[in-house]
């Protein structure tokens, strides 16, 4: 693992060569903090990964197109979160369990006041949700759904029943993203990582709710019609984002952008 960005008059040092191992969970950490929040203030920055060609899914997972360091990468964005905002549809097509507590970030997460994993929240209008899955049943921190309030009332008792806390964060069906942060935060949840879906991510890009994205490009090429990294009507104009650190391993590029 090397960085790239930013540079600095240690950059390329031999000292600080790390091309020939990887980096620890610590250095993964340090390049991956949170910027400092004011105590009213929220984050929220996706994780996505794309191929070259702009694909975030090959056969409907993106575990296909990602790599050992990704996953290393994952898990400290994951432990670094007060909670992890997920799509419905991902939840079902990647087989979502709850976040684990990981030794290796348990001091961190302590001094941060954190506690020992991040909770995961699951976005969905209709609670279309197995209950009974892992995710629901043994979290070692409580699942939360955001919906609309015009969510099915018997969805919503069933999920509640199994020990579930259901966020309202929208009128009608339809989540609002900007409530949808807002309504975490409320919660103490303010260091918040979204791994999307697209269509998911779409939502908060549109909504101009996000701070940051984590991008890793995966040196592959898959064709096809894959779905990109955010789906979704385009916004108005462009939104601007500042390059914040830039890492390369193996060909895979670890990106992250903060917004200007």
């Amino acid at each position: 693992m090397r960085r790239l960005f930013p540079v600095t008059d240690q950059t390329s040092a031999p000292s600080r060569d790390l091309t020939d191992r990887a980096w620890s969970f610590d250095e993964l950490a340090e390049a991956y903090a949170y910027p400092p929040l004011a105590p009213d203030a929220h984050w929220l920055r996706a994780n996505m990964v794309s191929t070259l060609d702009g694909a975030a899914q090959h056969d409907g997972r993106s575990q296909p197109i990602s790599g050992e360091t990704d996953m290393r990468i994952f898990g400290t964005l994951r432990a670094l979160a007060d909670v992890v905002v997920v799509g419905a549809e991902t939840v079902r097509q990647e087989g979502y369990r709850p976040a684990r507590a990981r030794e290796a970030f348990a001091a961190r997460r302590e001094a941060a006041g954190q506690g020992p994993a991040a909770a995961i929240a699951v976005v969905t209008a209709g609670l279309d949700l197995d209950f009974g899955l892992p995710l629901f049943t043994s979290p070692l921190v409580p699942t939360l759904v955001l919906t609309g309030s015009g969510a099915p009332a018997d969805r919503v008792a069933e999920a509640r029943a199994a020990g579930v806390e259901v966020v309202v964060a929208g009128e009608g069906s339809a989540v609002d993203p900007l409530r949808a942060v807002r309504e975490l935060a409320a919660r103490g949840l303010r260091r918040q990582l979204t791994e999307g879906g697209p269509r998911l991510l779409g939502q908060f890009v549109a909504a101009d709710a996000l701070d940051e994205l984590c991008l890793t490009i995966s040196p592959t090429l898959t064709a096809g019609d894959a779905q990109r990294i955010a789906g979704g009507p385009s916004v108005t104009v462009p939104h601007r984002l500042a390059p914040a650190c830039v890492l390369e391993e193996a060909g895979f590029l670890f990106t992250s952008y903060r917004r200007i």
